[in-house]
């Protein structure tokens, strides 16, 4: 993957921030990263993709290197589904913009799923298990698609 870097939305950075463990913060994740994959498998999972409308300034863009092979083939997986041929995954500038638009516009929307799900909340880990939680049985007897609950341990 080029130099391109995984953006986040202005209206989602807070969010973002108080998602992951910090001094200040008791998130549930560790890492930008995290966040950001956890946001785009549930905007996958729920099929909703928001456009980025306005970049956030005081978070930086998260470089791909940061992003381990694991997280790499969800942002792959993402795009060949999306755009249905295998040519998004070749080594070029515009294939590259094309995986990471369609992996914000993913995040963006978990990210919108995410925010309405914590508003009111105190601890968002306890809420973003209750939400796990939920999506686990609410798809007991389906045929699982794209199962979360692999982020419940």
């Amino acid at each position: 993957m080029a130099a391109n870097r995984i953006r986040v939305a202005k209206d989602k950075a807070e969010l973002v921030k108080s998602l992951v463990t910090s001094k200040d913060t008791t998130g549930p994740f560790q890492t930008y990263v995290e966040v950001m994959v956890f946001a785009a498998a549930l905007g996958a999972k729920h099929k909703k993709k928001v456009p980025l409308e306005v970049i956030a300034k005081d978070l930086s863009p998260l470089r791909q290197e940061y992003f381990n092979s694991s997280f790499a083939i969800l942002i792959n997986l993402l795009s060949v589904t999306e755009i249905k041929d295998i040519q998004v995954l070749d080594d070029n500038d515009i294939a590259d913009e094309q995986r990471i638009h369609i992996f914000e516009e993913y995040a963006n929307g978990g990210l919108e799923i995410i925010q309405n799900e914590l508003r009111g909340a105190v601890d968002y880990s306890e809420r973003l298990l209750l939400v796990l939680s939920s999506e686990r049985f609410n798809n007991e007897g389906e045929g699982e698609e794209f199962n979360l609950s692999k982020f419940l341990t």
